[in-house]
């Protein structure tokens, strides 16, 4: 079996986390990873600390396995919802929208192993600085706000440039990519796109259906002009995003108002046309719903035979 110091450290069975994706990583998927081996993360995204305090017990109700929280560092909830995860003793946080350097010291004394998501080596030689204890090389093919390199470019140049753990993310839905992911040196693996169709994962069966039909073309990046760009899949939504984002007539605050709340409305509500589905490049490569237990071990159980077999191919 894979094992790394990534899943002995933080006492679960495989070396895999579960991305901390916004209206999607509540308590129930998270405790659905965290009890098929995994590490389950709940999504701290805009949720304010009395919030994400409940979403914390229900996953202590469902599991007693680890798991983590994301912290959005965008969120106008940041402050409390950094006093929470001390309080409550999370063992793990990730990080993602900002630097966390500001709370490291809190979440340090607290005991918690924090791990960055980062999309280049600057960000990921701050990190190891500010006392993370891994980073998450994360490329552009990956759902959500995304950075310019891509998975295979980055995760090498990390590995390279910090002495902790490295966990690769971006474009991961089989073994092997997988397998792939440890050959470039990382350590662990997080994966976003397919446990969207995880029977634990609680979004609308429009969102589900949207991500089992897409082909390899159908992601799109929307937001490029402000400077964050996010990868979903194409639907009415993107179209007029994208019409309106090269006309220089709309101004840079009307752009933003045509997102607000657009991933809730797809996510919670199904609204897939008008909505935004938030999906990454290996979309087309999820076929099935499945538990978090037959995603994981699909997931080892194929990069096990592919690193195992690597010399069938490389003569």
């Amino acid at each position: 079996m894979i094992s790394t110091p990534i899943n002995e450290q933080l006492g679960i069975k495989y070396p895999i986390f579960q991305g901390g994706m916004a209206w999607v990583a509540d308590a129930s998927l998270a405790a659905g990873v965290s009890n098929a081996g995994g590490l389950g993360i709940i999504a701290g995204m805009n949720s304010n600390g009395d919030q994400l305090r409940a979403e914390i017990k229900k996953a202590r109700e469902l599991t007693d396995k680890p798991f983590g929280v994301n912290v959005m560092l965008m969120s106008p909830f940041v402050e409390e919802v950094a006093e929470v995860v001390a309080e409550e003793k999370i063992g793990v946080i990730t990080t993602g929208a900002g630097n966390p350097g500001k709370y490291m010291k809190k979440w340090l004394e607290a005991g918690i192993k924090v791990i960055p998501v980062v999309p280049s080596v600057s960000l990921a030689k701050l990190a190891e600085r500010n006392g993370a204890f891994a980073v998450i090389a994360e490329g552009g093919e990956s759902g959500g706000h995304v950075g310019d390199l891509t998975t295979m470019a980055l995760v090498p140049q990390v590995v390279d440039a910090v002495s902790i753990p490295v966990i690769a993310a971006g474009g991961i839905a089989d073994g092997r990519q997988l397998a792939a992911a440890f050959m470039l040196g990382a350590q662990g693996v997080q994966v976003g796109t397919r446990f969207l169709v995880a029977k634990e994962c609680t979004i609308a069966q429009e969102y589900k259906d949207k991500v089992l039909k897409a082909k390899d073309i159908d992601t799109v990046l929307t937001g490029k002009r402000l400077g964050h760009p996010v990868r979903s899949l194409k639907n009415a939504f993107t179209r007029e995003y994208l019409k309106q984002e090269y006309n220089s007539e709309v101004s840079d605050e009307e752009l933003e108002k045509l997102g607000l709340g657009v991933l809730r409305a797809a996510a919670r509500g199904g609204d897939v046309k008008t909505g935004c589905v938030i999906a990454g490049q290996v979309a087309s490569m999820v076929k099935e719903e499945q538990t978090a237990k037959e995603i994981i071990e699909d997931l080892f159980t194929q990069g096990e035979k592919v690193l195992g077999g690597a010399m069938k191919w490389v003569k």
